[in-house]
């Protein structure tokens, strides 16, 4: 792999997306707007419940990088997937959108290639049932050293902190990119991941493991147990190492976004959207079209402002990847030269 601007680890997921209705939500005791795991045969009984779908390559970091190099940037991923149907379209569906996907076959006779299938309501608010399948073979051996040592940014998705291997890859990743002088940025990805984890994403922040969190709004509260935003805005702003510079975005939805630094916290108004449709992948092609922006050397607010053009693109259909060039959209509005 090249050197790159922006490297993701995560979960390599094939999407089943299907719309329903509050009601199938309530009938299935699903939580909405959550991420759940499930096993396999969960995973074919919501699949037989489902209506008409669409199969759509995703996973939480796996978007990150494709609207990253929708922007222009060189982008790779690092996420495990096994050498079967799905496994193979994945990998065509990576390399075909200009992100450098390397990363070895899981093993033959282990789990199928992960499978995510969301359910989007009326609203376009999307509830996921997960089966991480080969997802959880990913080990520190999967970890180039050169890849990470020559990524600018190296971004990990709060998602992969559960399989234990996975989260010794996370460790492994963290240690070589720092080691190279990068920075290593975290999305903490679903209130329930941070429930789980809490005290260990805090940790990451406060010893100097990260250099750039993503949350949303409701995240940040879990992470901070208060149900009142500026109170956790406010610790936020004390997050990091002491001695290291900490940068964190937190999107708030059709409120738009703010940058919080030590220094302060700017906030940002989402881009227009003529009508939602889902809002799969949303926070994804934000932190892509930040990362982008930030690589190229934008100030902040001008990075979470192609960060809310990357996500305004992407709830406007269906799916979590972008169906036209950010980069061109980018341009248009006058983002980006």
């Amino acid at each position: 792999m090249p050197e790159l601007d922006v490297l993701t680890l995560g979960n390599a997921i094939v999407d089943v997306i299907a719309h329903t209705d509050d009601g199938f939500l309530v009938s299935e005791k699903l939580h909405k707007g959550s991420m759940n795991l499930i096993d396999e045969a969960r995973a074919e009984y919501l699949y037989g419940k489902m209506g008409q779908a669409a199969i759509i390559s995703g996973g939480s970091g796996a978007n990150t990088a494709v609207g990253a190099a929708s922007l222009g940037v060189c982008a790779g991923f690092i996420g495990k997937v096994r050498d079967d149907e799905l496994g193979r379209i994945y990998r065509h569906d990576m390399n075909a959108t200009g992100v450098s996907f390397e990363t070895a076959y899981a093993a033959p006779d282990g789990p199928a290639t992960a499978r995510s299938f969301i359910l989007v309501t009326p609203d376009g608010e999307r509830t996921m049932n997960t089966f991480l399948g080969a997802c959880q073979n990913l080990t520190p051996d999967d970890i180039d050293e050169a890849t990470v040592a020559g990524a600018e940014i190296t971004y990990l998705e709060g998602y992969l902190w559960d399989p234990p291997q996975a989260k010794e890859a996370f460790r492994k990743a963290v240690d070589i990119a720092h080691g190279a002088g990068n920075r290593v940025a975290l999305t903490l990805s679903d209130s329930f991941c941070v429930d789980r984890y809490r005290t260990e994403f805090l940790d990451l922040a406060r010893t100097g493991a990260l250099d750039i969190l993503f949350a949303n709004i409701h995240e940040l509260k879990a992470l901070y147990q208060t149900a009142d935003e500026d109170s956790a805005v406010a610790a936020l702003r004390e997050e990091g190492h002491p001695d290291r510079p900490f940068l964190a975005i937190v999107t708030r939805s059709e409120r738009g976004s703010l940058v919080v630094t030590r220094e302060g916290t700017r906030a940002v108004d989402a881009f227009p959207v003529e009508t939602i449709v889902d809002l799969t992948g949303a926070g994804d092609l934000f932190a892509g079209g930040f990362l982008a922006g930030l690589t190229r050397g934008l100030d902040h607010v001008a990075c979470a402002r192609l960060g809310a053009m990357a996500a305004a693109e992407v709830i406007s259909h269906i799916g979590a990847r972008p169906q036209r060039s950010l980069k061109e959209m980018a341009q248009e509005h006058g983002l980006l030269a």
